[in-house]
């Protein structure tokens, strides 16, 4: 039987990720520290055969020691929103650079497969339009943005040069923008904070002039280009897997208005500092490799994206911030 270890398994990507991995008979290590996940987010796991919880930090080599033997390592193990990165900005390279470097020689010590999940951040401010894989970016690297774009770019790095001198098996995705059920309401990213803004009748901050343009893919998607990067056996990366449909933020904060049926309307605040102006993948090597894109429209996406903030306590003062669940170990369940 075939086991996987996602690290960040209990995070936003992470715990779509782990469901999708048990579906199809894989058992799971979901590894996460709650730093930005949640125990929620694995909650309804705990009692599926073949799923295991084990609380760390993947900078930690202690706790790779205490992890079984795996065929495969998806590690998504980073903070990934502003709000986080910016607040643990060293923690953030560490988890970038030492816990990839783990994941690596644990993936080479048990001969699996480990997939890294990277960013389109790695482009930074991109002045070629769309982002082709072989766009080597402009990013600043002492920027307010540095830690979360330098990190990944390390962690590409040190992938790659794992692989060169080690032969470790190992795959790269670019990550675009993902969004969907299980986004904090609080993590600073545009869509939770236009759905929770527009669900609390207070008006959308818009930053700048709302110009600036994202492509928002549903994280449905995004784990199934996941699975088919990680299958495929003739090209290892990196692979761009996002939403080639670019919108811009004040044709987002009008769509979330229109869902929710919201008439706050929006504030204009000033443009974030280094904030791209634009970012849309190139997915043509996911389309030929992969046979993948994306399925979920946006519209549809936020219909979701918004009935889920809609539930009991998942937006308001009753919500229990991130890291303060309960943590459970689950190896007995393997």
């Amino acid at each position: 039987m075939t086991r996987a270890v996602v690290t960040g398994g209990a995070g936003f990507i992470g715990s779509h990720l782990c469901e999708a991995l048990l579906i199809q008979g894989v058992q799971v290590t979901c590894v996460d520290d709650l730093s930005s996940g949640s125990s929620d987010n694995v909650a309804h796991l705990l009692a599926v055969p073949g799923f295991a919880f084990v609380p760390g930090d993947v900078v930690d080599p202690a706790l790779w020691q205490r992890l079984p033997a795996a065929q495969r390592v998806f590690h998504l193990a980073s903070p990934a929103s502003p709000v986080d990165y910016q607040a643990a900005p060293v923690q953030t390279i560490r988890t970038n650079v030492l816990g990839t470097l783990n994941a690596l020689d644990f993936a080479r010590a048990h001969g699996a497969r480990m997939l890294l999940t990277s960013t389109s951040e790695v482009y930074g401010d991109p002045q070629v339009h769309p982002q082709t894989e072989a766009y080597r970016g402009h990013v600043n690297p002492v920027g307010p943005r540095s830690c979360y774009d330098e990190g990944k770019r390390c962690a590409e790095a040190l992938t790659v040069a794992h692989a060169r001198q080690h032969g470790t098996q190992v795959r790269l995705a670019r990550l675009f923008n993902t969004y969907g059920p299980r986004l904090r309401p609080q993590d600073g990213r545009v869509v939770s904070t236009f759905i929770t803004s527009a669900l609390r009748a207070e008006p959308l901050p818009l930053h700048g002039d709302g110009r600036q343009t994202r492509s928002f893919c549903y994280v449905s998607d995004t784990v199934r280009g996941l699975l088919a990067l990680m299958a495929q056996e003739r090209v290892t990366g990196p692979i761009n897997l996002g939403n080639p449909q670019e919108v811009s933020m004040h044709a987002l904060a009008a769509m979330v208005l229109r869902l929710t049926g919201s008439n706050a309307g929006v504030r204009t605040l000033p443009a974030r500092e280094e904030d791209p102006r634009c970012r849309q993948p190139d997915i043509s090597q996911a389309q030929r490799w992969l046979e993948w894109q994306p399925e979920v429209p946006l519209v549809q996406g936020l219909a979701q994206t918004i009935e889920w903030f809609r539930a009991p306590g998942a937006v308001g003062a009753n919500r229990l911030p991130c890291g303060s669940q309960p943590v459970v170990d689950l190896a007995a369940n393997t």
